[in-house]
């Protein structure tokens, strides 16, 4: 199982682990609830390193990714990035991502836990004489993740990198541990998410002056339990579990997020088109609020009396809520706000109240 350069960090704050694509990654500190109201409250820091991240080169870089992602990053200028997915020629949603483009190159971060998925998917399009070239970043750069009001602070504290500023999907560059790295605005709890992408022998120098410029504010590491309510109660959905090849772009709601009804022809191109001219997307992407502490698993079943419509495809505990949440897929008629489903766990049906998104909003 592949690790991060900062697992001995993460053993001596007492970390408990688990497996994500491959990869041994923190799940908690101990008190994952104490994580996640730092990230509201104060700032919080988490490993991100195991996601996938590929770098783009060569003349034709720009070009050829235009051809075959779902979205449009011609207009991008060096500094701005934009989100996109990677599609079947039926439109289903094999990976999603967010580009960032640099004067040289154009990197990719997956937006979950798909591990080298992204680059697996992408590379089958590379032909022969294309002047475009993939890296495989997933083990050679790290990513590190600062969330909550006072994240711009600490990042500027640790590095003197002013990001107050910064538009989601906006990065800058800067020198860290001596290394050239991305300072990027990101969207990942519903807080203030930057995130730091840099050459993997220089996470442990930047996660230690992260967790000492932070310290004044109380900031604590974060696992992936937190992080799963924190992006949960945003309303922000990720590839895996819920963006997938069971999924359209226009049924996650990803309608001037993440494809291009303009750009012109790329893979499954049409179907999202005629799904928008004719209006007939089946199903949507909703919140879930549960009556009781029942978190399904993903995959369970939704019902409308006694008829299934639908399934879960995420689902947490949420703090905010004081119970459990979900993310589901219902037939378009059941996904308003207020409609009464029930969701099938062991046998055993749980009432359920769908939600819009997002659960949480910070006033």
């Amino acid at each position: 199982m592949k690790q991060s350069r900062l697992s001995p960090q993460h053993v001596q704050l007492g970390a408990t682990f688990e497996e994500a694509a491959g990869w041994e990654i923190p799940a908690h500190y101990g008190d994952w609830r104490a994580e996640y109201q730092a990230v509201r409250s104060a700032v919080g820091l988490a490993d991100l390193s195991h996601r996938g991240k590929v770098r783009v080169t060569g003349e034709d870089r720009m070009k050829w990714l235009q051809s075959i992602i779902s979205n449009d990053i011609l207009p991008l200028q060096p500094g701005q990035g934009r989100y996109s997915s990677f599609l079947t020629h039926k439109g289903k949603m094999i990976t999603y991502f967010r580009c960032y483009v640099q004067t040289d190159a154009v990197v990719l971060e997956d937006v979950g836990e798909i591990g080298d998925h992204t680059f697996t998917a992408l590379r089958k399009f590379l032909l022969y004489g294309t002047k475009a070239k993939m890296e495989n970043c997933g083990e050679t750069w790290g990513l590190l993740l600062v969330s909550g009001p006072n994240a711009a602070q600490t990042v500027n504290t640790a590095f003197g990198v002013e990001c107050g500023d910064l538009k989601p999907i906006n990065f800058v560059t800067a020198q860290i541990g001596g290394q050239q790295a991305l300072v990027i605005r990101t969207e990942e709890t519903g807080e203030i998410d930057l995130e730091l992408l840099l050459p993997a022998d220089a996470v442990v120098s930047a996660w230690n002056a992260l967790m000492a410029a932070g310290a004044a504010f109380g900031i604590k590491p974060v696992g992936s339990h937190a992080r799963e309510a924190l992006r949960m109660e945003a309303g922000i959905p990720k590839a895996g579990p819920d963006l997938n090849e069971e999924i359209v772009p226009p049924e996650a709601n990803l309608e001037g997020k993440a494809f291009s009804l303009s750009k012109g022809c790329y893979p499954g191109q049409e179907v999202v088109a005629r799904m928008d001219t004719y209006g007939n997307v089946r199903r949507h992407l909703v919140g879930l609020v549960l009556k009781d502490a029942t978190v399904p698993p993903k995959g369970a079943k939704l019902f409308s009396g006694d008829r299934e419509v639908g399934w879960v495809s995420s689902a947490t505990f949420s703090p905010h809520q004081n119970g459990a949440i979900a993310f589901g897929f219902p037939l378009r008629d059941f996904s308003k706000a207020g409609t009464t489903l029930s969701i099938e766990v062991d046998g055993k049906r749980h009432d359920a109240t769908v939600a819009d998104l997002p659960l949480y909003r910070r006033v």
